[in-house]
């Protein structure tokens, strides 16, 4: 049976926000079966030389399918779709545009995002004009991603993918609604693919299983 290596304590900043909810949400949208392993990060159980077979940089999520082992959670989604036949088409030209925008979501969206996210964990007073930069990364990914949805329910097709959980996960990450406000298309496609009910059991399971460390 797969199993899916995930946390099950996380520091408290990064509860509810951590990369195995990408598959847990894939995996409720398949209804696939798995077993889960819940690991203790403050704990340091993902710092092991087991783990780092599994995930050499010793992150969450990572699976083992009977033996087929990866990480990183693009990756992990791909293959399940792949392999379940669902939340991807099965034709050349769909599966090229699934594929693609996982790809965006993942090194067009997300860098800037993340890196806010992060400095604004972090910041300090000399920070200003390092954040400056930020937002105005972030601004731009998020106008070019707001046109792209100005004739469209979902990012890669027209229907709901793998590629929709990837980019609506690392839209949930923005905190700052001020930086949100300016794209209603990229705030309603957000909530859209937050309001499924996989979604919702999965966030349920997650915050009654995971605790804050």
């Amino acid at each position: 049976m797969l199993k899916l290596y995930g946390f099950s304590k996380v520091n408290a900043v990064a509860r509810g926000q951590t990369r195995d909810l990408r598959v847990l949400w894939a995996l409720e949208e398949m209804q696939l079966p798995f077993e889960l392993a819940g690991l203790d990060h403050p704990a340091h159980d993902l710092n092991t030389e087991a783990y780092r077979r599994l995930s050499p940089f010793e992150q969450i999520p990572s699976i083992d399918d009977d033996g087929l082992m990866l990480s990183e959670s693009a990756a992990i989604l791909i293959y399940l779709a792949k392999k379940s036949g669902r939340l991807i088409p099965g034709d050349r030209a769909g599966e090229a545009q699934v594929l693609r925008w996982c790809f965006a979501a993942m090194n067009s969206v997300e860098p800037p995002l993340l890196g806010l996210l992060v400095l604004d964990w972090t910041a300090d007073i000399g920070s200003g004009k390092h954040r400056e930069f930020m937002v105005a990364w972030a601004n731009r990914v998020l106008k070019k991603l707001e046109r792209w949805f100005a004739d469209r329910d979902f990012v890669a097709t027209k229907d709901f993918s793998v590629a929709d959980i990837l980019m609506a996960h690392v839209l949930s990450g923005i905190k700052d609604k001020a930086l949100i406000a300016p794209y209603p298309r990229l705030a309603s496609y957000r909530d859209r693919c937050l309001a499924r009910p996989a979604w919702k059991r999965t966030i349920e399971a997650y915050c009654a299983r995971v605790e804050a460390g």
